[in-house]
């Protein structure tokens, strides 16, 4: 059976700060936060939808702070949650977002207590300075801290980072990764910095004074924290930003894709094909790859087969199930 999420907004109203990158309207869609009476309706429609085709999902209260905002909204929300999570068999757990200098004690003990299942730990980087840089407010000790008694409560942890933020390094970046595999989140998610209008980060590009990462640098090197995390058998469940008309309309720079998984993943076949391939004389060679692959070893626009066809082998893809990457000489064939 199919499981996802359903993501309700809560904007801006529990964040205590303004990060340098943040337009929840944009990221988001939500231009207000919903009354527990509109998340009920919308549970009670989606749980018939769900069950039509066959899916449970998780109630997710994303977009801001979730336990930052008020106290009497918030657990108004649990309780409408709660409350779903029993009656309707769709529903098989609540997870929510945070910073990680919203967490405490008394959150995780009231998480529990409303049968919360995962939270996110928006935590962006481990640097300090880039997370001072960024407006970010709390601290990479924050995280580590958040992180230490959201596993504790025996709460699922999922943390968040971005690349590219102002002052940020693709070694700050790969500490960062290094950082979340020592704390052992159960899911990651990685997020390629989007610069919008009406942000600092917005501001700062159109003076000329941030340009973030480039497209291909970003793709380079998100493909290689998607193997690190792989490695430690961390699960990746988002890459990039969910695509939106908002985004589309509000982005001055930074990068952005619908299918920035993808990209990444098509990244690391490149690098594996070619690994391969240069043991081998140049020359004429089929390549087996089970179907689900095949999009990714070809390329975007054929990408990746150009590649190789201009490092000197000329590549025909076929298909093999079960197969990730089967080399034949065309002589063999």
């Amino acid at each position: 059976m199919k499981q996802t999420n359903l993501s309700i907004f809560i904007p801006h109203i529990g964040c205590p700060h303004l990060c340098s990158f943040c337009d929840q309207k944009s990221i988001s869609g939500a231009a207000k936060a919903p009354s527990a009476e509109e998340v009920r309706e919308l549970l009670a429609r989606q749980a018939e939808h769900l069950n039509t085709i066959g899916a449970k999902a998780e109630i997710a209260f994303f977009g801001g702070s979730f336990t930052a905002i008020p106290r009497g909204y918030m657990t108004e929300l649990l309780e409408t949650a709660a409350r779903a999570v029993r009656e309707y068999d769709a529903y098989n757990g609540i997870r929510c977002s945070t910073r990680p200098d919203c967490v405490s004690d008394e959150i995780t003990h009231i998480l529990r207590e409303y049968g919360v299942t995962s939270v996110e730990l928006g935590a962006q980087s481990m640097s300090d300075e880039v997370l001072a840089a960024n407006d970010r407010g709390h601290t990479a000790d924050d995280v580590r801290q958040a992180s230490e008694l959201i596993k504790k409560s025996g709460i699922r942890l999922g943390l968040q980072m971005m690349t590219g933020l102002y002052r940020d390094s693709r070694g700050a970046v790969l500490d960062t990764a290094r950082e979340f595999i020592k704390i052992a989140p159960e899911t990651v998610r990685i997020y390629p910095t989007v610069i919008l209008k009406g942000t600092r980060l917005g501001e700062l590009y159109e003076r000329g004074e941030y340009t973030g990462f480039g497209f291909d640098e970003t793709v380079e090197l998100c493909a290689e924290l998607l193997r690190m995390f792989g490695r430690e058998n961390i699960a990746v469940i988002r890459m990039g930003l969910h695509a939106s008309a908002e985004v589309e309309r509000d982005r001055l720079g930074g990068v952005y894709h619908p299918a920035f998984r993808e990209l990444c993943e098509s990244r690391i076949m490149l690098k594996d094909i070619t690994a391969c391939l240069e043991k081998l004389p140049k020359g004429e060679y089929t390549v087996l790859t089970d179907k689900r692959n095949i999009s990714r070893l070809v390329g975007q626009r054929r990408g990746n087969i150009a590649a190789l066809e201009q490092a000197g082998y000329k590549i025909k893809v076929g298909e093999r199930t079960g197969a990730y990457l089967e080399i034949i000489p065309k002589t063999e064939i």
